[in-house]
């Protein structure tokens, strides 16, 4: 985020060693543009900082999630019961009507 910062500060610098006047109609828009682009620029860097504070607690979370499961499941692996070979199981239809339906 420092890259912003900096060329905002170049912006502000150039600006004032062109010597754009604040009293014309284009120093006004230059200067406004340069103070949306600062407040833009500073909204950003705190949305980044409240990211990754929420990063932060997500990984929090998932430790002490990862505990619990632990403390109720054990070393047992969830995943274990649900493993299957598809060639074990054959697609038959076992129909009463005597029909040769497949």
């Amino acid at each position: 985020m420092d890259f912003l910062f900096e060329k905002i500060a170049y912006l502000k610098g150039l600006a004032e060693g062109l010597d754009v006047s604040e009293n014309t109609k284009e120093g006004k828009l230059f200067k406004a543009m340069i103070d949306v682009l600062e407040e833009i620029t500073n909204n950003i860097d705190e949305l980044v900082e409240d990211q990754d504070e929420v990063n932060e607690y997500l990984d929090l979370l998932d430790e002490d999630l990862s505990k619990v499961e632990g403390e109720i499941f054990g070393e047992y692996d969830i995943d274990e019961d649900f493993e299957f070979d598809e060639d074990d199981f054959e697609d038959e239809c076992e129909c009463s009507c005597g029909c040769d339906c497949e």
